[in-house]
C-alpha cells in the first residue's frame, strides 16, 4: 500500500513539474523541442541529484514510465496553452504542488536509506528545488531559491513537520504525507499572497568599490 501511494505521489509530482517546466519554457517562446527538454529537466533534475548523492541508480534511467509521463504532459501543456491565458498563475500552481510532492519523495528516499532526519530533510529539499534551479538557469533567470521568495524554506518547514508527525503522532503515514504536501503548498501560496520574504543581504556601494 505504501509503495503504491508513493508511486502515485511521484507520478503527480512529475506531472506538476513537467507542467511547470513546460509553461516556463512557453513563456520564453521556446519551440516544442525546447518545451519538452525544459519539462524533462524540471521533472528529473532534483531526483537525479538526490540519487547521485545516495549513490543509487538514477530513477528515470531504468524505468521509461517517468519519461513517458513527462513527454505526454509536455504535449498536453502545449495544447492546453491555447485556452490558458494566465501563464504566471498556472506556472505557480504546478510549481508549488511539484515542490510539495517531490519534497515528500526525497524525504522518503532518505528514510528508506536510514539516514539522519536532518539529511532526510536536505534530500527532500534537493528533490523539490533542484529541478526548478536548473530550469531557471537554462531560462536565464535567477532561480527562485536564490531570491527573496519563500521557496526552500517551505520544504524545510514541511519536511520537519512531516518527521515530527510521523514519529510522535498516531496519524496514518499516508495522511501525514498528504498533510505535509498541502502545508508546503499553503506556505508558498501565503508567502506570495502576503509578500513574506527572507531577509535580504547586500553589499553597500562603498564596500562594493573596495
Amino acid at each position: 500500500m505504501h509503495e503504491q501511494f508513493n508511486f502515485i505521489i511521484e507520478i503527480l509530482g512529475t506531472i506538476s513539474f513537467a507542467m511547470s517546466g513546460s509553461f516556463a519554457a512557453m513563456q520564453r517562446r521556446f519551440d516544442p523541442f525546447g518545451v519538452v527538454i525544459i519539462a524533462f529537466i524540471t521533472s528529473v533534475g532534483g531526483g537525479t541529484v538526490r540519487d547521485l548523492l545516495l549513490d543509487v541508480p538514477v530513477f528515470w534511467m531504468h524505468d521509461l514510465t517517468m519519461c513517458s509521463v513527462i513527454f505526454v504532459t509536455a504535449i498536453f501543456s502545449m495544447i492546453f496553452k491555447s485556452i490558458e491565458k494566465n501563464f504566471q498563475v498556472t506556472l505557480f500552481i504546478f510549481d508549488s504542488f511539484g515542490l510539495g510532492l517531490f519534497t515528500i519523495i526525497g524525504l522518503q528516499k532518505g528514510l528508506n536509506a536510514n539516514l539522519h532526519p536532518v539529511i532526510c530533510i536536505v534530500l527532500g529539499t534537493i528533490t523539490g528545488c533542484f529541478g526548478g534551479i536548473i530550469r531557471d538557469i537554462l531560462l536565464n533567470k535567477i532561480p527562485l531559491i536564490f531570491r527573496k521568495e519563500i521557496y526552500a524554506t517551505a520544504c524545510i518547514i514541511g519536511g520537519s513537520v512531516f518527521l515530527l508527525l510521523a514519529k510522535f503522532t498516531t496519524l496514518t503515514y499516508s495522511f501525514v504525507q498528504v498533510l505535509t504536501i498541502l502545508l508546503i503548498v499553503a506556505i508558498r501560496t501565503l508567502a506570495v499572497k502576503y509578500h513574506w520574504e527572507m531577509p535580504k543581504f547586500y553589499v553597500g556601494k562603498e564596500n562594493s568599490e573596495m
